[in-house]
């Protein structure tokens, strides 16, 4: 008996790399005679990766693909979550940032992915939550924080990683506005009257920048929160200095925490679009919970 897959694809995520890569990677696994099916469903349109994942039969399958950049992952794994299922999930990198699968240290060749799939080792990892959405990465509001869902998808396909930098840099003039928030755990408030931005995240990556959140772990039951209040003009350069090693976090203008769960409520007249996983979400106020345990995830076996 050979594996059977469920692979949901984006196929025009990564420069449509995607499907080259799986094409090769199941060729891998058929000349070693352990493929017993593999089924594709491929994206169109918003919401496709979250209903493939919902409809799947969990007793057809061993493992569950996700093929696409943090987007496509982030509606299968919501699709998962609001159809209680429980198959293991598999990431291959083919989007632009792909924050989430980097902290787990994906194989990015397609032998090396199928060798993964062929001898993996399974963790439990959490995902948050606010309204109706799940978040396996990151949820963010503020400045800058819309970029990856309103750069152009041509323009994220024909340049990757430089399509966000491009739309980013449109968002500079904007630097000086901030919001008014109050951040609310079970056992703290905090009140942060000029915030430029806020990150909520499961993972250390976060936006290209590997090291963001740096004190976060996959499955600790908790999600870090990071705050960044109004800088001056002569604050930035050194603030990234700082970013770069990991060490922002002590930094005067950032307030991290961590918690299981906490609601944000926003003081001024300005609405407050949610970004999440790189896509939009609701506006504040919203009541944000991890969900320890929620998704079995297929990572690299470092053992012999």
């Amino acid at each position: 008996m050979g594996l059977r897959l469920k692979i949901i694809m984006n196929p025009s995520s990564g420069r449509e790399q995607g499907r080259l890569n799986i094409e090769e990677m199941l060729a891998y696994i058929v000349n070693l005679g352990k493929l017993e099916r593999a089924d594709i469903s491929y994206t169109a349109k918003r919401y496709d990766a979250r209903n493939f994942a919902m409809n799947i039969n969990e007793d057809e399958y061993d493992y569950l693909i996700a093929v696409g950049g943090d987007g496509t992952v982030n509606e299968v794994v919501s699709g998962l979550q609001m159809a209680n299922k429980k198959i293991p999930l598999a990431i291959y990198t083919s989007g632009t940032v792909n924050d989430f699968a980097y902290s787990v240290d994906v194989p990015q060749q397609p032998a090396d992915f199928a060798r993964m799939l062929l001898n993996p080792r399974f963790i439990d990892a959490d995902c948050g939550r606010v309204a109706d959405s799940y978040f396996l990465n990151v949820l963010a509001g503020g400045v800058m924080t819309d970029v990856a869902y309103s750069a152009p998808t041509q323009l994220k396909t024909d340049l990757g990683q430089v399509a966000y930098w491009l739309t980013a840099l449109k968002e500079m003039p904007n630097l000086g506005s901030t919001m008014n928030l109050t951040f609310k755990t079970e056992d703290k408030v905090y009140d942060i009257p000029e915030a430029h931005l806020f990150l909520i995240s499961n993972s250390r990556s976060v936006g290209g920048f590997r090291k963001l959140m740096s004190l976060a772990e996959l499955n600790d039951g908790l999600l870090d929160v990071m705050i960044l209040s109004k800088l001056d003009p002569s604050d930035v350069f050194p603030l990234l200095g700082k970013l770069l090693m990991g060490e922002h976090i002590y930094n005067d203008n950032v307030t991290y925490f961590q918690t299981n769960s906490l609601e944000i409520i926003s003081n001024g007249d300005k609405e407050i679009v949610l970004d999440i996983d790189g896509e939009e979400g609701p506006a504040l106020p919203q009541k944000i919970d991890c969900i320890r345990s929620a998704i079995k995830l297929i990572v690299p076996n470092t053992e012999e």
